[in-house]
């Protein structure tokens, strides 16, 4: 289990290095505006997903265990199908309100959305399947394909074909998932030859029931960290959103170890029925989701600004500050990674529902306060508030359902004891 977490954290660690390739080809050659547009378009694929997860989402987790796997790809894929053409009527009918549709949609990138959310849609299908099956290597290794084809081909882009501005970067993300869906679906296809099939209707239906709460608790989740994007280029400038995207994507970059932690738990979880075993492991990876992740946040925050202006541009100044005010949220939210996933797990998704729900009667009051009068500080001190929120809510629900006191959640001898077997198991194989 801890080799699996060490190697999906290997695989986020890499993530964050080529993001910051990334991130340095879309500042300092396409600009901050430019780089704010390309952003903007990557938290629209965000929110688009959320329709198709509806069914063909995290929720595949839950049901690869259970369902055969010929059934959840007819089910998923037709649902994937009929979203993307709702999701095209729904832009046809926006493009008569050009005003409102350029400010959720950067003009000429419209086609170039859609395309990305059908393509992610089936590249992402592949991924829950192997995380349901716990073949972890195998999902790290398709996703680290996924980056590397991503930050080469925007390499092309920009130094070969000379496209200076934000299509660069969404034509990477359309070659970086085409490349690991079709490697994915290859490696999937022997799987799916060896099974039979359920009721397609009962499963869709099934499916359906699961995912409408995690995903309507994902709208909302989502809510809660992109309403900020919108409401600044409302406000502000596409410059200012390019240096919050920055300053949000290193400080989220932290979130690695959360994020590598949690896909185990989920894996794992999902396949235990032993209620005691699945509390404990879920006290353990909060246990070190809290300490790396604060660990990481240190070692940033002990940057000096210079660091930054060098590494992007001058034009991303703010982007330590950004960092600092985040901080509080970003542990936060990795922490309540591991809560949300022992309710999905668990089969109690409903609480991660009321968790974002908490969190969005926060968003919206302090980002309608705070962004008009402070711009992209607003939107970072507005990102902790709401984070802060959740957690406390989420704590006082699983110490409702488990009995865990809050003693409990603090470092012992037993947790150092079972780190370094862990660890030692580890190199001990190799």
């Amino acid at each position: 289990m801890f080799k699996k977490i060490l190697g999906t954290g290997v695989t986020r660690v890499l993530n964050l290095l080529i993001g910051f390739i990334t991130m340095l080809m879309g500042t300092k050659v396409l600009g901050a505006a430019e780089w704010g547009i390309g952003f903007t378009v990557l938290t629209d694929l965000t929110f688009l997903l959320i329709g198709v997860e509806l069914i063909a989402g995290n929720g595949l987790v839950y049901f690869t265990p259970r369902k055969k796997l010929t059934t959840l790809m007819a089910v998923s894929y037709a649902w994937i199908i009929v979203v993307i053409v709702l999701y095209a009527i729904l832009f046809w009918i926006l493009s008569y309100f050009p005003v409102t549709f350029d400010r959720i949609v950067p003009k000429g990138y419209e086609v170039l959305t859609l395309l990305l959310v059908l393509v992610y849609s089936f590249h992402e299908f592949n991924l829950n399947i192997f995380l349901g099956k716990e073949k972890v290597s195998t999902y790290n290794w398709i996703f680290l394909l996924q980056i590397l084809v991503q930050v080469c081909s925007m390499a092309l882009f920009i130094f070969v074909f000379h496209i200076h501005d934000a299509h660069a970067f969404v034509y990477s993300l359309l070659c970086g998932y085409s490349t690991a869906f079709v490697v994915g679906f290859i490696v999937l296809m022997p799987m799916v030859s060896k099974v039979g099939y359920d009721p397609f209707f009962l499963t869709a239906k099934e499916m359906l029931r699961y995912g409408a709460v995690i995903q309507l608790s994902m709208l909302v989740s989502t809510l809660n960290r992109r309403m900020s994007i919108y409401l600044l280029r409302q406000h502000c400038t596409d410059a200012a959103v390019g240096v919050y995207g920055a300053g949000s994507q290193v400080g989220e970059g932290v979130k690695v170890f959360g994020v590598s932690v949690s896909m185990v738990q989920f894996s794992k979880l999902s396949n235990l029925s032993d209620e005691e075993k699945i509390v404990k492991l879920t006290v353990k990876f909060l246990k070190i989701t809290v300490v790396l992740t604060l660990v990481a946040l240190v070692a940033i925050a002990l940057l000096p600004v210079g660091f930054f202006t060098w590494l992007f541009s001058d034009a991303f100044g703010q982007v330590k500050l950004i960092i600092l005010l985040m901080s509080p949220g970003l542990l936060f939210a990795s922490a309540q990674l591991i809560f949300a996933n022992y309710f999905m797990g668990t089969g109690k998704p409903k609480y991660n529902l009321y968790a974002s729900l908490v969190g969005l009667a926060v968003t919206i009051p302090i980002t309608l306060l705070l962004i008009p009068r402070m711009g992209i500080q607003g939107a970072a001190i507005s990102f902790s508030c709401t984070y802060f929120a959740i957690i406390i809510y989420q704590w006082f629900v699983f110490k409702r359902l488990t009995n865990v006191k809050a003693k409990e959640l603090l470092l012992t001898k037993e947790d150092w004891s079972w780190f370094k077997e862990e660890l030692f198991a580890i190199f001990a194989k190799k």
